[in-house]
């Protein structure tokens, strides 16, 4: 099937005579005299009234940035955006030690925060040099249990996450 390139004008059954604008690499938006603007499986019933002779790129500005960015996520160590819940902004956390003579040390829950996702991020980085790697399976799958095993211990701190898809998962029970 050859694709119509945009300016092609087609004629659909249901939506009547349109102007293909631009082309994915699944669909044709075709802007439609009496409809408006319809996507249109590439390989939906019309008919072609007049097709344009230009190369198609099938592939969106969107696929791509999409693309691009699962690509930097996974192999680079830049981290995400990753927000504080509400609550805590602007807060300190206070490690009072058992001596009362002692002081007691103040850090803003902001930097702290930042610290734990940092760690985050490193165990993910971690995690895909192993899966990379030309370790044994056995051995990959023994690396990956003791990080499993460490997003389990800071599972105490999700109370931080402002998005619960962001907070750390350690070994579910089956």
């Amino acid at each position: 099937m050859k694709l119509l390139g945009i300016g092609s004008r087609i004629n659909h059954p249901e939506y009547g005579k349109g102007v293909v604008t631009n082309v994915t690499s699944k669909h044709y938006w075709v802007t439609f005299i009496d409809n408006g603007l319809e996507t249109i499986d590439l390989d939906a019933d019309f008919e072609v009234i007049e097709a344009a002779e230009d190369d198609v790129d099938t592939i969106s500005f969107y696929e791509v940035e999409r693309s691009l960015k699962a690509i930097l996520k996974k192999w680079s160590d830049v981290s995400e955006v990753v927000a504080i819940a509400d609550k805590w902004k602007g807060g300190t956390l206070i490690m009072q030690p058992g001596d009362e003579n002692l002081k007691a040390s103040e850090l803003p829950i902001d930097k702290f925060f930042h610290k734990i996702t940092m760690v985050r991020d490193r165990l993910r980085v971690m995690e895909q040099k192993i899966n990379s790697s030309n370790l044994e399976e056995q051995e990959k799958i023994d690396l990956q249990q003791y990080i499993t095993r460490s997003y389990g211990s800071l599972t105490s701190f999700n109370v931080l996450f402002k998005l619960k898809s962001q907070q750390f998962v350690g070994q579910r029970s089956k």
